[in-house]
């Protein structure tokens, strides 16, 4: 989701310090190697030792990130070993993206060489011509970990059959519980549900505790509960909007099926509590408060529990998302800015590949990363596969600070990702209003709430 700093997924506080600040300018011909508009024919060949490349990259990690920064300014010396001619400046400043600053900076072409954005991102900033094709330029021999990373997740950095950019991070949602609560209720703590009728069950059992424990747990303001609708509409199948992006499409079985549920937790099972209305970080609270029993999240929720609600990692766990047929996906991702030349956008290619995609080095360097005080072990970033996933699952477990077995039901059932509808915040905030009428009016007509929000979307959709 947009538009929000938590939901956001601002993990990408990632990036860093120790950069050369050199005085030539950015991205300009003298110091980028051969001229914009360059033939890329030799795209495909490794960035020329001799080559004198400059280029810019923003997140850099706030100074009160001292790890992170450390981390970063440590892989910039080791990144300049292998590449002597290859400057880095970086950008500081958080949060990593702003919408609003995002927009005016592809208006005027004020971002940086490799730029920070969401997954969600991409048809803005090539509506806006601002982001370079870099199809011809990756392969694996420029990223040799390319065969093994998600589909889903390089198909939100495709548009028309070009790739303009190369993932960092990302999540995939599914469902979030307390351990605690679990065994008290008397539930298997390493089976959470995975269906709602599961959920249902185990939510009425939590809530049996009494003392205010809540079962089970959803957001329904601050756009957050249109978000959680289409969580938890893609883990039944549905979709949000039509291929084209034109009209609502969640006026079917499964969207109706989703308030169903809600309705259902909150006034025939009681397991929902009667204060709705709730936003980030609510649900954490209560959570972390051993007040809730499941709601649907991202793992790195679970670090925020911990680092800034005082939680315990052994408290929680995950599993897949309910329904099991597809997660909402995000995440963060580094677009190249138009206009780089073939150099430029080589060094960028190198650059990412050995901080961000590379089992074992980078932010994938868990012993360091143990060293440092930072956890070790929660399933995020997701997106490798095959020999590099087992490659990560081994060195991650090696290093492991928090206790992986917890997350055994979500990686042992992996779901397929799906990443948010565009202009999703306009469609979430529609989608707020059912959700919240649902959770605070027992006989809200579901038909007539989906019927109204269509309609409202459809009308979005068409001004755009």
């Amino acid at each position: 989701m947009t538009g929000n700093p938590r939901v956001r997924r601002s993990l990408a506080v990632l990036a860093a310090a120790g950069l050369a600040l050199g005085a030539a300018a950015c991205g300009s011909a003298s110091d980028g190697g051969s001229a914009p508009g360059t033939p890329a024919a030799d795209a495909a060949a490794p960035l020329d030792p001799a080559a004198r490349v400059t280029i810019s990259i923003d997140c850099q990690p706030p100074v009160n990130k001292p790890a992170e920064r450390k981390q970063w300014a440590e892989d910039v010396e080791a990144f300049r070993q292998l590449h002597p001619n290859v400057t880095v400046v970086p950008k500081d400043g958080f949060p990593c993206e702003e919408p609003a600053a995002f927009t005016a900076q592809l208006k005027g072409r004020t971002q940086t060489d490799l730029f920070y954005s969401y997954l969600t991102d991409l048809d803005q900033a090539v509506d806006a011509d601002a982001v370079e094709d870099i199809s011809a330029y990756v392969n694996e021999t420029s990223v040799p970990a390319l065969k093994d990373i998600d589909p889903s997740v390089l198909a939100t950095l495709e548009a028309d059959g070009k790739l303009y950019g190369l993932p960092f991070s990302n999540y995939r949602m599914g469902l979030i519980y307390n351990r605690k609560l679990f065994q008290q209720a008397g539930l298997d703590p390493d089976k959470p549900p995975t269906t709602w009728d599961g959920i249902r069950e185990a939510a009425r059992r939590i809530a049996a505790l009494g003392n205010g424990v809540n079962g089970y747990g959803d957001y329904s303001a601050t756009n957050q509960g249109g978000w959680h609708y289409t969580a938890e509409l893609y883990g039944l199948g549905g979709s949000m909007t039509t291929p084209d992006g034109r009209k609502a499409a969640f006026r079917t079985p499964e969207g109706r099926q989703v308030l169903q549920n809600l309705h259902d937790l909150r006034w025939t099972d009681n397991a929902m509590g009667a204060t709705q209305g709730l936003k980030w970080p609510d649900l954490m609270t209560q959570m972390s408060t051993d007040k809730l029993g499941m709601y649907v999240g991202a793992p790195d929720d679970i670090t925020y529990m911990v680092q800034t609600l005082k939680g315990n990692y052994a408290d929680y766990g995950m599993g897949p998302m309910p329904g099991g047929r597809a997660a909402l996906l995000g995440g963060n991702d580094y677009l190249f800015k138009k206009g780089l030349t073939p150099d430029q956008i080589k060094a960028g290619i190198a650059w990412i590949d050995f901080k961000f995609l590379t089992v074992g080095k980078g932010q994938f360097d868990y012993a360091r990363t143990k060293n440092d005080g930072l956890p070790v072990g929660l399933p995020q970033p997701s997106f490798f596969t095959g020999a590099s996933l087992a490659a990560d699952n081994a060195a991650k477990a090696a290093s492991a600070t928090v206790p992986v077995a917890n997350y055994a039901p979500y990686l042992a059932t992996p779901v397929p990702g799906r990443t948010e509808p565009a202009n999703a915040q306009q469609i979430y905030k529609i989608l707020d209003t059912a959700v919240s009428a649902v959770l605070t009016d027992r006989d809200a007509d579901l038909d007539k709430l989906l019927a109204t929000a269509a309609s409202q979307v459809d009308q979005v959709l068409a001004n755009l």
